[in-house]
């Protein structure tokens, strides 16, 4: 069945006389004649019925029906463009499009990036935030670094590491201490992190206490605002260390307690079935599987 779309010509001309509020330098913009830009958006509004531009004697004006069109066009022709400067730019290439959770991602993958670069300088790894499960066949995905369990319908799963949080603060909540109690702790104000919704009651549950407001306090979706809440003086967070080592080591955060809890979920490198014979992906894949091995040795995680 034919598509229901205007002529890409007449999207852009279209797109560039709605941003500039003007014919004349639309044409100006795109190499063409006044009566060009003209005879195309006269053409648009007959293909959709409706007028864009009221027209008079000072210029034209965008409809409300006009403006609302050219918002969504304009959002469209961007996706167009930075898909084909995309496919322009692989050429030749192998690239690796990977979902990323945003902390886990910018603390710690980006910074041994390098080294998969130095041992694969013919692989370009592109990432993407998302910190929700998705299906693999909406989107153009090869493969997603993944908090939670390893049970993703279609998927192989690679164990990376789990999370040992503990509880951190300004040092201005220690008021010259160098740790809290767990019950000092209880009494403060408790950050919540969305996506660990249960983590403050399972690690006063793993100390043998029962907090009847451990679930209460303002919730962030990302551990980087949870730091930021903490460093601001706004309460107590429960963060792996491994994600806040700069804030630890400048003294802008200080470890409230001691204890960790281990996470029952993890970090998993999760790929559909379909992409698993991709040199690209197989290589990406055993640099990261290591890198998480040296690390958890390092770390005296395993």
């Amino acid at each position: 069945m034919r598509r229901k779309i205007p002529s890409t010509a007449a999207l852009i001309a279209f797109e560039s006389a709605a941003r500039h509020q003007s014919f004349t330098k639309a044409a100006d913009e795109l190499a063409l004649t006044q009566s060009a830009i003209c005879r195309q958006i006269a053409g648009l509004e007959e293909f959709l019925g409706l007028e864009l531009f009221r027209r008079s004697r000072r210029g034209v004006k965008l409809t409300e029906a006009g403006l609302a069109y050219s918002r969504r066009i304009a959002t469209q022709l961007d996706a167009v463009e930075r898909d084909t400067l995309a496919v322009m730019g692989q050429q030749g290439a192998m690239t690796v499009e990977l979902a990323i959770v945003p902390t886990f991602g910018t603390q710690w993958l980006v910074p041994r990036l390098k080294d998969f670069q130095r041992l694969h300088p013919e692989v370009t790894v592109n990432l993407t935030n998302r910190t929700r499960p998705f299906l693999f066949a909406d989107t153009d995905f090869d493969a997603a670094l993944y908090f939670g369990d390893a049970e993703w319908s279609g998927t192989r799963a690679d164990f990376l590491m789990h999370e040992n949080s503990v509880p951190v603060c300004s040092p201005a909540l220690l008021e010259g201490r160098s740790s809290l109690d767990a019950e000092s702790i209880a009494r403060l104000p408790l950050l919540q992190q969305t996506t660990r919704p249960y983590a403050w009651r399972q690690w006063f549950s793993s100390l043998g206490m029962n907090v009847a407001r451990d679930l209460s306090g303002p919730r962030y979706e990302l551990f980087s605002m949870l730091a930021q809440a903490a460093m601001h003086e706004m309460g107590v967070a429960l963060i792996p260390p491994f994600l806040i080592q700069r804030e630890l080591a400048d003294g802008h955060l200080m470890v409230a307690h001691p204890h960790s809890f281990r996470s029952d979920k993890a970090y998993y490198l999760i790929i559909p079935e379909r992409k698993l014979e991709s040199a690209a992906l197989g290589a990406f894949r055993d640099w990261l599987v290591d890198a998480a091995h040296q690390y958890r040795s390092e770390a005296g995680l395993d």
